[in-house]
Order: structure tokens, then C-alpha cells, then sequence
């Protein structure tokens, strides 16, 4: 077995037996990105000597018998809109095409104090706006399990990186399922934190009420252990949630006897692809074979989740994008008659079709005759959300619901019907709504492609749903496959 293909945790108990050394780990993974690379498109930015750099840090520690950090060593690539000092930031939009940070996202900082590799930025939907990675200004990403179709979005790189094991670790960023929809269609972990569990400071703002930066990895351990590191309050967020948190990853636990799993009806109705249904039902099954009660649970006014969460995304990116206007940084239109030309252009050839919906869309919901009818509107169905959800969690430990409608699509097959895409988002948008933490695991295959299952807790209950996760893992034995490529 290649280092590449070896878990986080398992490298690092070989770094640790001075088995293998940090260097001997990133040369594995950049050999195996050289390698995929061409066919996948995952990363737009690769740092290859930057990140040997700091593995040869990590082995000089170790050979002057410093404590290292779980994670040093250990590669791990960012989604590229979240900023990092010196190297271009570009949320895979022709605005942002030449924007170096002066500084570092607390996420990166958090990586570089743990000692981690960064072997480079990852490809994503434009402003993280999208389900597939198609919408990037720059290259499609692959899915490493069928190359015709998408990896899912908007952390699409961030996802295919991790499951065609270029790297073991990533980072992305989570609006209304862009770290989960990914993660269930190229078969890896990933967690969407509870709003204000990880900062959010130097993550390009998309929805300031809906993004969360989270965790993608190969197993729950490995997930669990990155969580670890980059969760906890932030002085630069003033959303950052001061609360204490104990480390999850080395206190995992196998077993789910007498615990209460919610199986919400609406979740499994029209539209879910029944293979993917029948598949979802089966890890509920395993779940009762191992102790655990299952429950059917109303969720009242889910089905308006979906229209709630793009009037009130869309209202949010159309504040945030006004700043992205040609004058103070980013692309600047070379041909122009006055401000008002230089503004209009400068955002007309910047930003990409979905992007530029979004926003007309948001200032439609904002302006005036129109912003009590639409966005005041939403944001009272999503309070009524709020009491929905935590009133089936005041019956459940966990609830257990699809990620995906279904498999990963086909390639530009979903492009010209923006709807049909929007739809990708009907399993996930709530649970940022609502604030809460959701976790996706591999449940096993469908035609050959991955599938995976959301697990959603209660706020701040992260560990409840790693060791819920961790115990189906380990029980049923199924999990992350190394594709071929």
C-alpha cells in the first residue's frame, strides 16, 4: 500500500514510530497529485515547495524530540476562498483573478500552528455558488469515481482532492451543503460545523448568516481530528461561539444502544431517487441492529426550506458582492466612460452568470415593495424553521436523512436548468438555516458510484454525531475506496 493511501491518523502513527518521515508523507501526496491531477482539475493553486518546506520544519522538530501537534505532517488543501497570506485567493472568479492576501484566514493559522503541509488552493464553484463545480471561471472539476461526471460543489475541489487521495486533509466552506453534497458523491467524510463552532474570519463571505467553514477527510477519525484543530472562538469573529470544547477525535466511541434516530418522512418522499431512499434505509436498519431506536419524525414546512434559503442567501451575497465593484482591489474593466460605467462593466465581465443571478436576485428580494413580501417573509420561515427542528431534536439524539437527491450527474447535464441544480440543494439547505451541525459518512454504493448518509444533532453536539458516525463505520465496515485513476 502507497503512504497516499494510508489515513491521517495511520501516517502519523508511523511519523510518530520515526517509520516515515513528514517529507517522505508530502512527497507521497504531491507525487499522487502530479499523478491525478491532469485528469481531476482540483486544485487551482499548487504550493509544492512551500508545503515541503514545512515538512522538513516538522522532521527537524522530531529529531530534536519536540512534542508534535496530531496533525504535523499531515497534508491538507484549502478551498480557495478562504484567504491565505501570500498566495492568490481567487474563489475561481475572474474578479479576484490576480488578489494575494496580506494575511491568513484563523483557519490557515490554525493549520500552519498544528504544522500541516499546505499542498495547494482547490477549485470550487464561483463565490461558492453552486452545486457542481461547474461554475468555476477557470477549470471543471472531475468526479475521481467516474470522470464524466460532477464531484458536487461548491467545495467540489476540496471533496475530489481528498477522495482521489491527493491530500488527506481539506478545507471547505458550507452555505447550504457545499461541504456535505460533496462529500456524499465522492464517498468521503464531511462536516457542516454548528454556525459560530469554526471562524469564519478571512472566509470570503457568500452568506454571512449560512457559511461555515468545515472539515473533509477519508474516515471519521481523520475528520474529527481536523475539527479538533480548527474549531473554537476567535476574536476576529464576533459569530465565533465562546464555548469550551474537549477534543473529540481520541475519545470516540463505538455503540449506539439506546439512542434515538430520527428518520424525518419529508426527507424521503418525492424526489429522492429510490435506490438512494432504499440505501439510506439500510443504514437506519444497521443502526437498529445495533441498538438503537428509530423514529419517524415530522419536519412542518420543510418543503418551503429550499425558496426560504436562496431569498435569503441570494439578499446576503447581493451585500456582500457590492464591495467587489473595480476600484478598491480585483478586476478592473480597461474600458470605461465614468464611475457608473467603470462599476457596471467591472461586475458584468467579473463575475460569471450564476454569480450575477444571484445578486440580481438578491437585490430584487431587498429593494424597496418588494423586501417585506420576499425577505422579511423568509426570514420569519426560517425562525419557524428553527422551532421545527429543534422540536424533533427534543425527541432524537441524531436525525439520519439523504445528502443527495441522487448520484453524482453527469457533467454539464444540469447547466442550462439553474432549477434542476438548485434541486441538488433540497437535502441540505435547512440544516444552515437552522444553525445546526450535520456530519456525512459513506453508506456504500449506488451503480457504482458513492452515496452517502447526513447525520444531523443538536447545536454544538458535534462529538454526538463523530461517535455516531464513527460506530456505523466501524461496525459495517464501509467507508472510502481508493478510485483509480
Amino acid at each position: 500500500m502507497e503512504l497516499y493511501e494510508k489515513m491521517g491518523y495511520e501516517l502519523r502513527e508511523l511519523m510518530d514510530k520515526k517509520e516515515v518521515s513528514a517529507r517522505e508523507v508530502t512527497e507521497s501526496f504531491l507525487a499522487r497529485t502530479d499523478a491525478v491531477e491532469g485528469k481531476l482539475g482540483s486544485f487551482l493553486t499548487l504550493l509544492p515547495e512551500e508545503a515541503l518546506k514545512t515538512a522538513d520544519a516538522v522532521d527537524k522538530k522530531a529529531a530534536a524530540g519536540e512534542k508534535l501537534s496530531p496533525l504535523a505532517g499531515l497534508p491538507i488543501a484549502i478551498k480557495d476562498c478562504i484567504c491565505t497570506k501570500d498566495v492568490r485567493t481567487t474563489c475561481a472568479s475572474k474578479i479576484l483573478e490576480n488578489f494575494i492576501p496580506p494575511y491568513d484566514a484563523t483557519v490557515v493559522l490554525r493549520m500552519k500552528e498544528q504544522g500541516m503541509p499546505i499542498i495547494g488552493k482547490t477549485n470550487l464553484d464561483e463565490f461558492a455558488m453552486g452545486s457542481s463545480c461547474e461554475n468555476s471561471a477557470y477549470q471543471k472539476t472531475h468526479n475521481p469515481y467516474d470522470l464524466s461526471r460532477v464531484p458536487g460543489g461548491s467545495s467540489g475541489g476540496s471533496a475530489a482532492a481528498v477522495a482521489a487521495a491527493q491530500v488527506p486533509f481539506s478545507v471547505g466552506s458550507d452555505t447550504g451543503g457545499s461541504i456535505r453534497q460533496p462529500a456524499c458523491l465522492t464517498g468521503i467524510v464531511g462536516l457542516k460545523p454548528s454556525y459560530g463552532s469554526v471562524s469564519r474570519y478571512g472566509l470570503v463571505a457568500f452568506g454571512s448568516s449560512l457559511d461555515q467553514v468545515g472539515p473533509f477527510a477519508r474516515c471519521v477519525k481523520d475528520n474529527a481530528m481536523l475539527f479538533d484543530a480548527i474549531a473554537g472562538p476567535d476574536a476576529m469573529d464576533a459569530t465565533s461561539a465562546r464555548i469550551n470544547r474537549t477534543p473529540i477525535a481520541p475519545n470516540l466511541k463505538v455503540g449506539v444502544k439506546g439512542l434515538k434516530i430520527g428518520l424525518p418522512k419529508e426527507f424521503f418522499g418525492e424526489g429522492i431517487d429510490p435506490e438512494v431512499r432504499a440505501l439510506i434505509m439500510a443504514a437506519a436498519e444497521e443502526y437498529r441492529k445495533m441498538g438503537a431506536e428509530l423514529l419517524e419524525v415530522d419536519l412542518p414546512f420543510a418543503e418551503y426550506a429550499l425558496p426560504t434559503y436562496y431569498i435569503v442567501s441570494s439578499a446576503e451575497a447581493s451585500s456582500n458582492l457590492a464591495r467587489f465593484d473595480g476600484v478598491k482591489y480585483g478586476y478592473r474593466s480597461p474600458n470605461f466612460e465614468d464611475l457608473n460605467d467603470l462599476y457596471f462593466k467591472s461586475r458584468s465581465e467579473g463575475f460569471g452568470p450564476e454569480v450575477r443571478r444571484r445578486i440580481m436576485l438578491g437585490t430584487y428580494v431587498l429593494s424597496s415593495g418588494y423586501y417585506d413580501a420576499y425577505y422579511k417573509r423568509a426570514q420569519l420561515m426560517r425562525e419557524k424553521l428553527k422551532q421545527v427542528y429543534n422540536a424533533a431534536l427534543d425527541r432524537c439524539d441524531v436525525l439520519l436523512t439523504p445528502t443527495s437527491p441522487t448520484v453524482a450527474f453527469k457533467l454539464g447535464e444540469k447547466e442550462s436548468d439553474p432549477l434542476s441544480m438548485y434541486l441538488s440543494d433540497i437535502c441540505t439547505v435547512s440544516i444552515n438555516m437552522v444553525e445546526l451541525p450535520a456530519l456525512v459518512v459513506p453508506c456504500g454504493m449506488v451503480n457504482g458510484l458513492p452515496m452517502g448518509m447526513q447525520l444531523i444533532g443538536r447545536k454544538y453536539a458535534e462529538e454526538t454525531l463523530y461517535n455516531v458516525a464513527y460506530t456505523f463505520e466501524q461496525t459495517t465496515g464501509l467507508g472510502w475506496v481508493c478510485p483509480t485513476l
